[in-house]
Protein backbone atom coordinates (compact mmCIF):
# COMPACT_ATOMS: atom_id res chain seq x y z
CA UNK A 1 0.00 0.00 0.00
CA UNK A 2 1.47 3.40 -1.04
CA UNK A 3 0.55 6.90 -2.09
CA UNK A 4 0.03 6.72 -5.89
CA UNK A 5 0.53 10.08 -7.52
CA UNK A 6 1.28 13.93 -6.29
CA UNK A 7 3.69 15.20 -3.88
CA UNK A 8 4.21 11.93 -1.51
CA UNK A 9 3.87 10.09 -4.59
CA UNK A 10 5.69 6.29 -3.91
CA UNK A 11 5.64 6.55 0.04
CA UNK A 12 4.86 3.71 1.71
CA UNK A 13 1.55 3.50 4.22
CA UNK A 14 1.04 1.08 6.85
CA UNK A 15 -1.81 -0.69 7.17
CA UNK A 16 -3.71 -1.02 10.28
CA UNK A 17 -2.97 -4.51 12.67
CA UNK A 18 -5.17 -7.72 12.30
CA UNK A 19 -8.16 -7.83 9.37
CA UNK A 20 -10.76 -5.45 10.73
CA UNK A 21 -10.18 -3.07 7.72
CA UNK A 22 -9.71 -3.31 4.13
CA UNK A 23 -7.14 -1.12 2.59
CA UNK A 24 -8.31 0.25 -0.90
CA UNK A 25 -5.45 -1.39 -3.49
CA UNK A 26 -3.27 0.88 -5.31
CA UNK A 27 -5.15 0.22 -8.96
CA UNK A 28 -8.56 1.86 -7.28
CA UNK A 29 -7.53 4.52 -5.67
CA UNK A 30 -5.79 5.75 -9.31
CA UNK A 31 -8.98 4.84 -10.83
CA UNK A 32 -10.78 6.86 -8.20
CA UNK A 33 -9.49 9.97 -8.30
CA UNK A 34 -8.67 9.91 -12.38
CA UNK A 35 -12.76 10.40 -12.05
CA UNK A 36 -12.38 13.49 -9.36
CA UNK A 37 -9.09 14.69 -10.44
CA UNK A 38 -6.78 13.62 -11.03
CA UNK A 39 -5.19 16.73 -8.83
CA UNK A 40 -6.71 18.99 -7.21
CA UNK A 41 -5.81 22.90 -6.91
CA UNK A 42 -6.89 23.26 -2.63
CA UNK A 43 -10.08 22.02 -1.13
CA UNK A 44 -11.17 20.79 1.88
CA UNK A 45 -11.38 16.22 2.24
CA UNK A 46 -13.62 13.90 4.63
CA UNK A 47 -12.13 10.72 5.43
CA UNK A 48 -14.97 9.11 6.88
CA UNK A 49 -14.30 5.43 7.78
CA UNK A 50 -10.79 6.23 7.48
CA UNK A 51 -8.91 3.28 8.22
CA UNK A 52 -5.36 3.96 7.45
CA UNK A 53 -5.69 7.07 6.18
CA UNK A 54 -4.50 6.02 2.20
CA UNK A 55 -7.57 7.67 0.82
CA UNK A 56 -7.29 10.99 2.40
CA UNK A 57 -3.25 11.19 1.77
CA UNK A 58 -3.76 10.48 -1.54
CA UNK A 59 -5.97 13.64 -1.68
CA UNK A 60 -3.40 15.54 -0.08
CA UNK A 61 -0.72 14.53 -1.77
CA UNK A 62 -2.64 15.49 -4.87
CA UNK A 63 -3.39 18.77 -3.79
CA UNK A 64 -6.03 19.33 -1.34
CA UNK A 65 -5.52 21.88 1.33
CA UNK A 66 -6.85 19.61 4.18
CA UNK A 67 -8.32 16.52 5.20
CA UNK A 68 -9.85 15.30 8.31
CA UNK A 69 -9.57 11.82 9.08
CA UNK A 70 -12.35 10.01 11.15
CA UNK A 71 -12.32 6.55 12.59
CA UNK A 72 -13.11 4.44 15.51
CA UNK A 73 -10.82 2.03 16.09
CA UNK A 74 -7.81 2.95 18.21
CA UNK A 75 -5.73 1.13 15.91
CA UNK A 76 -7.16 2.77 13.03
CA UNK A 77 -6.52 6.02 14.43
CA UNK A 78 -2.70 5.27 15.61
CA UNK A 79 -1.91 4.33 12.25
CA UNK A 80 -3.35 7.22 10.45
CA UNK A 81 -0.94 9.52 12.73
CA UNK A 82 1.81 7.36 11.66
CA UNK A 83 1.63 7.40 7.79
CA UNK A 84 0.39 10.99 7.83
CA UNK A 85 4.09 11.55 9.91
CA UNK A 86 5.42 9.46 7.05
CA UNK A 87 4.15 12.21 4.42
CA UNK A 88 5.11 15.21 6.35
CA UNK A 89 1.19 16.24 6.17
CA UNK A 90 0.55 17.12 9.66
CA UNK A 91 -0.60 20.72 9.20
CA UNK A 92 -2.80 19.50 6.92
CA UNK A 93 -4.37 16.86 8.40
CA UNK A 94 -6.78 16.91 11.45
CA UNK A 95 -7.35 13.31 12.98
CA UNK A 96 -10.36 12.14 15.31
CA UNK A 97 -11.49 8.91 16.95
CA UNK A 98 -15.21 8.75 16.48
CA UNK A 99 -18.05 6.84 14.80
CA UNK A 100 -19.70 8.42 11.70
CA UNK A 101 -23.08 9.53 12.51
CA UNK A 102 -21.15 11.35 15.81
CA UNK A 103 -18.11 12.83 13.88
CA UNK A 104 -21.03 14.40 11.11
CA UNK A 105 -22.84 16.31 13.99
CA UNK A 106 -19.41 17.43 15.62
CA UNK A 107 -18.45 18.67 11.97
CA UNK A 108 -21.75 20.25 11.26
CA UNK A 109 -21.69 22.03 14.14
CA UNK A 110 -17.96 23.75 13.39
CA UNK A 111 -20.16 25.29 10.31
CA UNK A 112 -17.69 23.23 7.78
CA UNK A 113 -18.49 22.27 4.66
CA UNK A 114 -16.57 19.79 2.39
CA UNK A 115 -15.26 19.81 -1.45
CA UNK A 116 -14.73 15.59 -1.37
CA UNK A 117 -16.36 13.19 1.22
CA UNK A 118 -14.63 9.72 0.88
CA UNK A 119 -17.24 6.99 2.64
CA UNK A 120 -15.59 3.41 3.23
CA UNK A 121 -18.40 2.07 5.59
CA UNK A 122 -17.42 -1.89 6.47
CA UNK A 123 -18.98 -3.87 3.38
CA UNK A 124 -21.24 -5.85 6.17
CA UNK A 125 -22.71 -2.64 8.50
CA UNK A 126 -23.31 -0.94 4.55
CA UNK A 127 -25.05 2.50 5.48
CA UNK A 128 -24.13 5.04 2.47
CA UNK A 129 -27.52 5.87 2.38
CA UNK A 130 -28.12 7.11 5.74
CA UNK A 131 -24.90 8.68 5.84
CA UNK A 132 -25.65 10.36 2.16
CA UNK A 133 -28.87 11.88 4.09
CA UNK A 134 -27.06 12.97 7.46
CA UNK A 135 -24.23 14.69 5.00
CA UNK A 136 -26.95 16.69 3.00
CA UNK A 137 -29.15 17.32 6.37
CA UNK A 138 -26.05 19.14 8.09
CA UNK A 139 -25.22 20.77 5.02
CA UNK A 140 -21.34 19.15 4.95
CA UNK A 141 -20.70 19.11 0.80
CA UNK A 142 -20.50 22.48 -1.14
CA UNK A 143 -21.75 23.39 -4.22
CA UNK A 144 -19.93 21.09 -6.68
CA UNK A 145 -18.70 18.71 -4.22
CA UNK A 146 -18.86 14.93 -4.50
CA UNK A 147 -19.62 12.26 -1.97
CA UNK A 148 -17.33 9.35 -2.98
CA UNK A 149 -18.60 5.70 -1.51
CA UNK A 150 -16.47 2.65 -1.94
CA UNK A 151 -18.77 -0.43 -1.93
CA UNK A 152 -19.19 -3.96 -2.10
CA UNK A 153 -19.82 -4.65 -6.18
CA UNK A 154 -23.28 -6.68 -5.30
CA UNK A 155 -24.69 -3.33 -3.36
CA UNK A 156 -26.83 -1.29 -6.08
CA UNK A 157 -27.07 2.36 -5.10
CA UNK A 158 -29.91 4.61 -6.69
CA UNK A 159 -28.92 7.25 -9.28
CA UNK A 160 -30.16 9.86 -7.00
CA UNK A 161 -30.52 10.20 -3.27
CA UNK A 162 -31.88 13.06 -1.71
CA UNK A 163 -29.95 15.70 -3.14
CA UNK A 164 -27.38 14.29 -4.76
CA UNK A 165 -27.36 12.50 -8.46
CA UNK A 166 -25.00 10.09 -9.51
CA UNK A 167 -22.09 11.07 -11.20
CA UNK A 168 -19.84 7.98 -11.99
CA UNK A 169 -20.75 4.34 -10.74
CA UNK A 170 -17.43 1.75 -11.68
CA UNK A 171 -16.69 -1.84 -10.96
CA UNK A 172 -13.52 -3.40 -9.99
CA UNK A 173 -13.69 -7.28 -9.34
CA UNK A 174 -15.44 -6.76 -5.54
CA UNK A 175 -15.48 -3.41 -5.23
CA UNK A 176 -16.89 -1.19 -6.84
CA UNK A 177 -17.11 2.66 -6.50
CA UNK A 178 -20.29 5.13 -7.05
CA UNK A 179 -19.46 8.83 -6.98
CA UNK A 180 -22.41 11.31 -6.21
CA UNK A 181 -22.33 15.02 -6.93
CA UNK A 182 -24.70 17.54 -5.19
CA UNK A 183 -28.19 18.50 -7.76
CA UNK A 184 -27.83 22.08 -9.35
CA UNK A 185 -30.61 24.49 -8.20
CA UNK A 186 -30.88 25.53 -11.37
Amino acid sequence: MRVVSGVCKGRALKAVPGNSTRPTTDKVKEALFNMIGPYFVGGIGLDLFAGSGGLGLEALSRGLDKVIFVDKDRKAIQTIYENIQACKMEDKAEVYRNDADRALKVLMKRDIQFDYIFLDPPYKKQQLLNLMEKISEYGLLTTGGYIICEHSHDVELPESSGEYTQYKHEKYGIIAITIYSQHSEE
